[in-house]
């Protein structure tokens, strides 16, 4: 069929990218009833980021169960919770036992007869070049980010299986995305969990278990105070910050509607898109906006 001069020098149909709406934290209202019947266990759940989630959910009608080292801590959660009529089982442990992780697990399915998510919170960090990091301080990040994440995951898991449905969800950072300058080790972990995510979701594919990833920036919580505990420092982030309930909102969403990735600071995914497509613009983001030692 003859094509006319017309067609050929018609312009051609305009097509326009969507505007992206990067906001700081998720808009879904809090509603009582978005977890109701839901239990949800979590690790690091006395302070900062492991404790908005506990409150977040508790206040969205989940059952939680929490988990950390201090067990004082993890009771006056608990009793800020059920005054406010949520429910909270506290199970003291750490993440670097295997055994305690599972009796996390067990105490959950004993107590409320299944689990529906597990919240991977549980980490630590270090700052220092790789000169000032030791294998003993390596092998700490490992065993807390890393192996701490496996224990808590494989206890969930076996759970998962047998419910046939579940959702693990880890903390890792925008860190283990781009690596900042002084913080090898810690990035390091961090995308040892994406790694291990990943993994799990291909895993899990075609099944009602899901994995999800969440990134936060610099969030101020006892994270910092922690560090300059187990390492005589600490660090202060110079780029986009957002709260612990900022992070815990955006988990929140991520359990009503399951993502493979959360961003809680929406315009952090950009810095992993320009890792991918401009590494080298991405070195020069990193060492303006990256984590310093105080002076």
């Amino acid at each position: 069929m003859p094509v006319s001069f017309q067609e050929i020098d018609a312009k051609p149909p305009r097509f326009e990218l969507p505007t992206l709406n990067f906001e700081l934290a998720y808009d879904r209202p809090v509603s009582l009833q978005s977890l109701h019947g839901r239990v949800v266990a979590i690790t690091g759940a006395s302070a900062g980021i492991g404790r908005a989630c506990a409150e977040r959910c508790a206040s969205e009608g989940a059952a939680v169960v929490l988990s950390a080292r201090r067990a004082d801590r993890l009771h006056e959660v608990a009793a800020a919770i059920t005054a406010g009529g949520g429910r909270a089982l506290v199970v003291p442990g750490d993440v670097t036992s295997e055994a305690d992780m599972r009796t996390l697990v067990d105490r959950a399915v004993a107590t409320f007869g299944q689990l529906d998510v597990m919240i991977a919170n549980a980490g630590i960090g270090f700052h220092g070049s790789l000169g000032e990091t030791t294998a003993e301080v390596m092998r700490r990040l490992i065993d807390v980010n890393v192996m701490g994440t496996y224990y808590a995951a494989r206890a969930a898991h076996e759970a998962f299986v047998k419910q046939q449905t579940g959702h693990l969800i880890v903390i890792s950072s925008i860190a283990g995305r781009r690596g900042v300058a002084g913080t090898a080790a810690y990035s390091a972990t961090k995308a040892a969990q994406i790694g291990f995510v990943e993994s799990l979701r291909a895993e899990y594919a075609g099944t009602n278990i899901h994995a999800s990833l969440v990134y936060p920036v610099s969030t101020p919580t006892e994270f910092h105070d922690v560090m300059q505990q187990n390492f005589g420092h600490a660090v202060r982030g110079v780029g986009p910050k957002q709260t612990a309930a900022d992070v815990a909102r955006a988990i929140a969403d991520c359990i009503v509607s399951p993502t493979p990735e959360v961003y809680p600071y929406r315009r952090a995914w950009l810095l992993a898109l320009v890792s991918v497509a401009a590494p080298g613009l991405a070195d020069r983001l990193v060492q303006k906006y990256g984590r310093r030692r105080p002076a």
